[in-house]
């Protein structure tokens, strides 16, 4: 035994930072298939859209019951975000992880994601960019937690609509 440790595995599929990526398929909540199976289309790693574009693009997302899709799109943006809107993007992507994690049976982690993205998105209520409606999806989001934790993951209404209507 020269006690260097076990064989290298299969190289990492990296990003251009040497950051290593997961390039697994994914199914309809986000969830890891084995290499080679088919699964969802994936959120590019390197989506950069405008705010509006987020918003409306993670809304349809939203929309057609793919949360974590729409987390991705959210994730994207507030990476790139300015630093005065960067806890509020930080916020959404939170929102729709909390919904991933309803549609996986995960009353605990829907909790914890709704209420943290509801706190982060909820300070900015009455100031929010872009439309976004931060006041009600903050009190949606407390009000599904509430929920949640009253009742379970029975009899939930689960929509959130980003921004306000026109």
């Amino acid at each position: 035994m020269t006690g260097a440790g076990p064989e290298p595995g299969p190289s990492r599929d990296r990003d251009s930072s040497g950051r290593p990526r997961n390039t697994r398929p994914r199914d309809e909540l986000g969830r890891p298939l084995p290499h080679g199976a088919a699964g969802v289309e994936r959120v590019p790693d390197d989506l950069s859209l405008p705010p509006a574009e987020s918003l409306a693009l993670a809304q349809r997302m939203l929309d057609s019951g793919h949360a974590f899709n729409a987390h991705e799109v959210l994730e994207a943006s507030w990476k790139q975000a300015p630093a005065a809107e960067r806890e509020l993007w930080r916020g959404l992507a939170q929102l729709a992880v909390g919904l991933t994690h309803i549609q996986r049976g995960n009353d605990r982690g829907a909790v914890a994601l709704l209420r943290r993205g509801a706190g982060r998105v909820g300070g900015y209520a009455g100031t929010a960019p872009y439309g976004i409606d931060a006041g009600g999806l903050s009190t949606a989001a407390t009000a599904l937690a509430d929920h949640i934790e009253a009742a379970g993951l029975t009899g939930l209404d689960t929509r959130l609509t980003l921004t306000r209507s026109p």
